[in-house]
C-alpha cells in the first residue's frame, strides 16, 4: 500500500512543476509567431514596394510596340536645339523619357510638354524642370502617346525604335499642321524625306517639315489623277 500512494508533498511539487512548462512553451510560441508575422509583413512589403517600382518599366515591353527608356546623349540634345533654332510654337516631346529635351527645349524659351508613360519618369522629370528653373515652361503627362492628339503642337521630337515609326508617321500625317516639324532621332521615318539632316551615328537628327511631305503626297495625287484621266483618253480613242 505505500508503494502505491504518492507523498502530499510530491503532488504538490507535480502541480507547480506541471503548470510551469506549458506557460514557457506558450511564451515562445508567441514570441515565434511574432518574430514569423515581422518577417512576413517584411517580405510582402518589399515585394509590394519592387513591384511598384518595376511594373512601370516592364509594362512598356509586354506592349505591342515597345518603346524603352534609354537616355539621351548631350549631342543628342544638342543636335534636337540645332534644329529648333529660328523656330516658334509649342513642341511636344514623345516619349519624354527623364525630360531632358523638353527641359532643354524649355530652356531655349518654347512651352515645351513630355508624354510619358512611365510615372516614376513623369514625377522625375517635373522635379528635374522644378530644380532647372523651368516648370512654367515644361509641362509632364502621363498618358500613352497613342491616345494623345498632337495637332496642337508646331515641333515635335521623337526618341523611336524601328517598329514604331511606320505606325506614327501615319498619325502624325493626319493630325499635324502645314507650319509643323518633325525630329525624329536615332531612327528617321521610313516614308519622309528629310529636309535637314544633323550628327553621326546615333547622335544622327532628321528634320522634317510637314508642308514638304504634303506637298510631295498632293503632286503624288496630280500626278495619279492625271495618269488616270490619260489613260481614261486612250480608251475612248
Amino acid at each position: 500500500m505505500d508503494r502505491l500512494c504518492t507523498p502530499p508533498g510530491a503532488l504538490k511539487e507535480g502541480r507547480q512543476s506541471g503548470s510551469v512548462l506549458p506557460t514557457s512553451l506558450e511564451a515562445s510560441g508567441l514570441k515565434k509567431s511574432g518574430w514569423g508575422l515581422l518577417l512576413t509583413g517584411i517580405v510582402g512589403g518589399t515585394l509590394v514596394a519592387v513591384y511598384a517600382v518595376a511594373t512601370p518599366f516592364i509594362t512598356p515591353a509586354l506592349r505591342r510596340i515597345c518603346l524603352p527608356f534609354v537616355p539621351a546623349t548631350a549631342k543628342q540634345i544638342e543636335n534636337v536645339v540645332e534644329m529648333l533654332r529660328s523656330r516658334r510654337g509649342p513642341l511636344v516631346d514623345v516619349g519624354s523619357g527623364d525630360g531632358r529635351i523638353v527641359i532643354a527645349a524649355a530652356k531655349e524659351g518654347f512651352v515645351a510638354a513630355g508624354y510619358e508613360l512611365n510615372p516614376w519618369l513623369v514625377w522625375y522629370s517635373r522635379y528635374r524642370a522644378w530644380r532647372e528653373g523651368v516648370q512654367d515652361l515644361a509641362t509632364f503627362y502621363i498618358s500613352d502617346l497613342w491616345k494623345v492628339t498632337f495637332s496642337q503642337y508646331s515641333n515635335v521630337v521623337v526618341f523611336g525604335v524601328p517598329q514604331m515609326m511606320p505606325h506614327l508617321e501615319k498619325k502624325l500625317e493626319v493630325e499635324l499642321e502645314g507650319d509643323a516639324r518633325v525630329i525624329a532621332c536615332r531612327f528617321p521615318f521610313p516614308n519622309w524625306t528629310p529636309d535637314q539632316v544633323t550628327g553621326e551615328g546615333t547622335d544622327t537628327v532628321w528634320a522634317y517639315d510637314v508642308s514638304t511631305f504634303q506637298r510631295k503626297r498632293r503632286d503624288a495625287l496630280t500626278d495619279g489623277r492625271c495618269a488616270s484621266s490619260r489613260s481614261l483618253k486612250n480608251k475612248m480613242y
